[in-house]
């Protein structure tokens, strides 16, 4: 069967993945790549993190580039999409994953600061690359949005009430801007993971992190994996009919 007509395939789309030098961006981006994506790799502080990523995929017989950039940065984010068009072309797939240091504390510890910092990561993001990315989409009549949020808006977390509220916010964010762009063949959809243990997560304590997975009904960790192909769906053209959902990525530990 000819590569163009299989399931879940993006040949030929250009996918930008923000934070996508490590943790479980890297994996969408090979992910998406893998699945024929042109995958734009999208580091902050970490070039040399974001250049092995691309070589990485190189060496798997995928396209990708790196764009370095601050993704809550509205200058940032037009020289990067100008970038990004002048190599590969319009964006058709924009994942916004980047993430700051995400504290937790009582809600009497917690500064405004905190809470900022989380409201720029989960709604100024992608309110910016979205800005900066419609017009093309709705030319063109297709795109494909897709914000990673998180298992805690719908557990309710206590003492993460910063990133929590952000999350939030991003879901709702979302959901409006699949009404309001779906005419125009544009979908917006959201990738809820639970915890996921990543390169961050090395120095958590073990007892935390069996607290955890005692909670969860199919009693295994998720990988990074599970999430990128939840994206990969998202982003196909099988998944045209579907938008404004959160997709959440837990082992059922919250059913929503």
């Amino acid at each position: 069967m000819p590569a163009s007509h299989q399931p879940f395939r993006l040949d030929g789309r250009v996918a930008w993945v923000t934070g996508s030098s490590r943790g479980l961006g890297r994996v969408i981006a090979e992910t998406l790549a893998a699945a024929g994506a042109k995958t734009v790799v999208n580091c902050f502080a970490s070039r040399d993190q974001g250049e092995a990523v691309v070589a990485g995929i190189l060496a798997a017989g995928g396209e990708a580039m790196l764009v370095a950039g601050d993704a809550m940065n509205e200058t940032e984010i037009d020289r990067m999409a100008g970038e990004i068009e002048s190599e590969f072309g319009p964006v058709d797939i924009v994942v916004a994953n980047a993430t700051p240091f995400q504290p937790m504390k009582e809600l009497e510890d917690y500064t405004w600061e905190e809470h900022q910092s989380m409201v720029d990561a989960f709604i100024k993001s992608p309110f910016l690359l979205a800005k900066r990315l419609l017009p093309s989409m709705k030319d063109r009549r297709t795109g494909r949005i897709i914000n990673i949020t998180s298992e805690v808006f719908h557990a309710g977390m206590p003492k993460f009430s910063a990133y929590v509220a952000a999350k939030g916010g991003q879901i709702g964010w979302s959901r409006s801007m699949a009404n309001e762009l779906a005419p125009h063949g544009i979908t917006v959809n959201t990738v809820a993971p639970g915890w996921i243990p990543v390169e961050r997560h090395d120095d958590v304590p073990e007892s935390d992190k069996a607290g955890y997975l005692a909670t969860v009904p199919m009693e295994r960790w998720g990988k990074p994996s599970d999430i990128a192909h939840a994206v990969t769906f998202f982003a196909s053209e099988e998944a045209s009919f579907l938008t404004g959902q959160t997709l959440v990525v837990n082992g059922g530990r919250t059913l929503w």
